[in-house]
């Protein structure tokens, strides 16, 4: 395909091609691709007008907002459209109609809306209302950004004063995994690319245990929103810190998910529970970079036996973590996402995907913990943010992609999955069963 190369606005980072290449997978399983979404429940209908200048102004900061993906070569760009796009959208609740099941309606639309690649837009904002509900809910294709970027362009929106707004992605840096491979020499590369090898074979001697039977084919996500209370949210938060340690909290709910699972299907074949999950390469409190995916993959393993065994997982977990970042395996995966940007999306995925010993499914389940969002309460244009919740796509199998953050002192936990592999029958269990472990009230 040939493209003027005057139209390029940036070539994707090996952590873009890295989630390019899960699109590529969700897409070939049926489903709409690597959307990531945030959803905020306001009090209120809020300053359109505000909202909607703010997101012009964004754009014009950051015109990636509004490209399309090209490949050229065997690399993808975002490219410059003949035509901006449009990325805001007012969705009003008709008369008659009940406001719960619009709401539903129109997020489950938005979630699984397929559309060629090259036509989807980087990201949309999408403000759904009704006469006592109103929701702005925030998609993006996950090659825009990561979850941590998401929440910075949140912020933007949110900050009011124009001064404050302009220090959202300053100063302008290089994506930060090229930015932290360029600290090792190219034989420390090579080193570290072996060491990261040796540890996926090590994952893949055990073979990874499935939650649900995915024989029948996928239709559509599906996705329940589960909130802990303040005295609950403070209960898990103190059981985590007792059992992993005070930076283990992703940990402590990688544990109970495998726990929870475990009970709902013990006869699951396979001989170990397996969950990637991703760390942020920014520095605290950062506000750069905006866009692009700045992120190391991990993974978190334990033999089934050990899963029985509820404070022994939880010291396997904590041991693993601990050697991970000793020997350095913890950035081992960069030249690992550096070297597969290099392959065909087909071949990436199956690399990232599959098993070199079973050849099957390497994820029992997509993990990721968001964290504490500290997006102020009243900060919104002209409404109170009173929750907030993520989703995403996941391929098939696992089926299951398990989200976690807390605002407002509150723990929100997103199951996120593909039916008819799963249904919301086996999630409301599922939850029931992982609320105990949570709460160490599980038998």
């Amino acid at each position: 395909m040939s493209i003027n190369k005057e139209t390029i606005l940036e070539r994707l980072n090996p952590a873009d091609s890295f989630t390019l290449a899960m699109d590529e997978e969700i897409r070939h399983d049926g489903l709409a691709g690597s959307y990531g979404c945030f959803a905020l429940e306001l009090s209120n209908m809020p300053d359109t007008d505000a909202l909607s200048q703010r997101i012009d102004e964004f754009t014009e900061r950051f015109p990636v907002a509004q490209a399309c993906l090209r490949q050229i070569g065997r690399r993808y760009y975002w490219c410059k459209r003949d035509e901006p796009p449009t990325l805001f959208f007012d969705h009003r609740c008709p008369e008659g109609q009940h406001e719960d099941d619009f709401q539903r309606d129109v997020i489950d639309r938005l979630i699984n809306e397929k559309q060629a690649r090259e036509d989807t837009t980087p990201i949309e904002f999408h403000l759904i209302s009704g006469p006592t509900q109103q929701t702005f809910f925030t998609r993006w294709i996950h090659p825009f950004c990561d979850a941590r970027g998401a929440d910075l362009i949140l912020k933007y929106l949110c900050t009011a004063d124009e001064a404050k707004r302009r220090q959202f992605g300053q100063p302008e840096t290089d994506p930060l995994v090229n930015v932290q491979l360029g600290k090792y020499r190219w034989w420390q590369k090579i080193g570290l690319l072996w060491k990261g090898k040796r540890y996926i074979d090590s994952l893949d001697s055990l073979k990874s245990i499935q939650p649900f039977d995915c024989e029948a084919p996928p239709q559509r996500l599906n996705y329940s929103i589960q909130r802990l209370s303040e005295e609950q949210t403070e209960r898990v938060i103190k059981l985590a810190r007792q059992h992993v340690g005070l930076t283990g909290t992703s940990l402590y709910y990688i544990g109970c998910l495998m726990r929870a699972l475990a009970k709902m299907a013990p006869d699951n074949p396979g001989a170990a529970y397996c969950a990637p999950y991703a760390f942020n390469l920014r520095k605290q409190r950062a506000l750069t970079p905006m866009t692009g995916n700045h992120v190391c993959a991990l993974f978190a393993q334990a033999p089934r036996e050990l899963v029985e065994d509820r404070q022994a997982l939880f010291d396997h977990l904590k041991r693993q973590n601990v050697q991970v970042i000793r020997q350095q395996l913890d950035y081992a995966f960069l030249p690992l996402m550096w070297a597969g940007s290099w392959l065909s999306l087909a071949e990436y995925g199956k690399t990232l995907r599959l098993s070199y010993g079973s050849g099957k499914e390497r994820s029992s389940f997509w993990f990721s913990d968001i964290g504490r969002l500290d997006i102020p309460a009243g900060s919104f244009p002209g409404a109170e943010i009173r929750g907030v919740y993520p989703v995403c796509q996941v391929t098939t199998p696992p089926g299951l992609a398990f989200l976690s953050s807390i605002y407002r002192n509150r723990l929100t936990l997103s199951y996120n999955f593909v039916e008819p592999i799963c249904n919301p029958d086996q999630i409301e269990q599922l939850h029931r069963l992982m609320l105990a472990e949570l709460l160490g009230e599980a038998a």
